[in-house]
């Protein structure tokens, strides 16, 4: 291991002793639904949340992908690895918008013959369906502990809550949520106007409309679900100078390297899937504000509305100025933190 990144990781460790003690918490127990493959931002929370977890706030039970490419559980499977969890199940879908990347042949990246960036799963193909690990993974958790985390398509939960009693658990999908999901966050939609447009079309949703309506529709009233919409994360974008001085600790970094090839060194890209991973993670933080209380549509074209609705599942979250500072600076602190010596 280098000398300086043996240092950093040892002094972090500390730090995060530190914190996990000053918290007194359970970690909460998460599933990282992701679309990962397009944009960067999936490549950040994935990295937040291994942090979250270093400081014993979180345990990573499964990681799901939503979107089609070969390389989409490699990658993860390489960030994981990076991180020191390789062992984390992670789940496909074969059936959703196949994406091509900018970023995740970086697995293919070989060193003298060997992978720079360690991973078992070699294709998409060699992982398990991902309803399969949902299930699996909901089977075996607490009741009312899990908290899922969707930054992309439906595709995975909406096929989740359609799913019926199996081998795995003789309850229906939707049977385990009500019984496993404490909560659900999601990033997707957009209920107030962008840049004045007011029927804005949100990525997430355009792209897999009839799973975000399906999710929509069938998720059970009784699980919460709270939603981080597009302008949270054009409100909070992640520093550019972050990715050029923050990650040097090692000489290649997955994550620098990733946000590189899809932003380059001048943007600062929107942290749209960061929210969602913060808010799931540290609810209690008053880094964000809840609306009232409704019910989230989907319409055919995508576009999302909000119905305020007494005793609704929905609400969506809400950011100040103020606000925006502190998840600004507490996103760059987790993505950019090394990971703990394993």
């Amino acid at each position: 291991m280098n000398r300086t990144y043996l240092v950093v990781a040892v002094l972090m460790g500390s730090l995060v002793f530190g914190i996990g003690q000053a918290r007194a918490t359970e970690p909460v127990p998460v599933i990282f639904d992701t679309d990962i493959s397009g944009d960067v931002d999936d490549v950040l929370a994935l990295a937040m949340l291994h942090a979250l977890a270093d400081r014993n706030e979180c345990d990573i039970k499964a990681v799901t992908i939503s979107k089609v490419n070969p390389l989409t559980a490699p990658f993860v499977d390489a960030v994981n690895t990076f991180y020191g969890r390789g062992q984390i199940p992670i789940g496909v879908t074969h059936d959703a918008q196949k994406r091509e990347s900018k970023y995740l042949s970086l697995v293919k990246t070989k060193d003298e013959g060997e992978l720079r960036y360690p991973h078992d799963l070699l294709s998409s193909d060699d992982a398990p369906d991902a309803v399969t690990i949902l299930r699996k993974t909901l089977a075996a958790a607490e009741d009312k502990s899990l908290v899922l985390i969707q930054v992309g398509l439906a595709a995975n939960l909406a096929d989740l809550v359609e799913s019926p009693a199996d081998e795995i658990s003789p309850l229906t999908g939707k049977e385990l949520i009500r019984q496993k999901v404490r909560l659900t966050s999601v990033m997707a939609g957009a209920f107030s106007p962008v840049n004045g447009n007011a029927h804005y079309l949100e990525a997430n949703v355009k792209n897999g409309i009839g799973s975000m309506q399906r999710f929509a529709e069938k998720w059970p009233h009784d699980s919460p679900v709270v939603w981080s919409d597009f302008l949270i994360g054009i409100a909070a974008p992640y520093p550019r100078e972050s990715v050029a001085r923050d990650f040097n600790y090692v000489p290649h970094h997955i994550v620098r390297q990733a946000y590189l090839l899809h932003s380059g060194p001048n943007h600062d890209r929107p942290t749209w899937d960061l929210t969602s991973v913060l808010y799931a993670v540290r609810p209690e933080d008053c880094h964000f504000g809840l609306s009232e209380p409704g019910l989230v549509s989907v319409d055919d074209d995508g576009f999302t509305r909000f119905q305020p609705q007494v005793d609704g599942r929905d609400r969506y979250l809400t950011m100040d100025k103020d606000q925006a500072i502190r998840v600004i600076e507490t996103q760059r602190c987790l993505v950019s933190q090394p990971p703990l010596a394993k």
